[in-house]
Formats: C-alpha cells, structure tokens, sequence
C-alpha cells in the first residue's frame, strides 16, 4: 500500500461507523511506535465526494488495494 490509493474494508469497524465495502483512500502510512502500532489513516467519502470517516487501521488484512484500468478512448 501506498498513499493515494483507493482501497475497500474487508471487515464491519462498527465502533468508527464503517462497514465491509466502504472504499476510502490511504492518506497516511505510519510506522510503529512504542505507543502505536504501525498502520494506515484512511480517509472514506460518500458518492458525492464529502469525506464522513477517517479511519486509523493497524491490520492490514481489514483493507484490500482496489486496482483500476482505464480503458483507451
């Protein structure tokens, strides 16, 4: 994972009010710390593009890298 890209929750996160298959963007990859895991803020927006959650996720099995093709016009 990187930073920008666009990835889908594998798992419900009800405790942030995030459900499986909510898609949101890496906005921030942190290492470990002595007081934090290391992890990944995710950033999740409706369909009309307003951001409603941000999420720290430390298991990155709970998020899946969403890959998209463009195709040529």
């Amino acid at each position: 994972m990187k930073e920008n890209d666009v990835v889908a929750l594998l798992v419900d996160l009800p405790e942030q009010n995030l459900r499986r298959d909510d898609v949101g963007m890496v906005i921030e990859i942190f290492s470990e710390t002595e007081h934090h895991p290391a992890g990944f803020m995710i950033e999740f927006v409706d369909d009309k593009g307003e951001v409603y959650q941000q999420a720290d996720i430390t298991e990155a099995a709970q998020i899946m890298r969403l890959n998209f093709h463009r195709e040529a016009a």
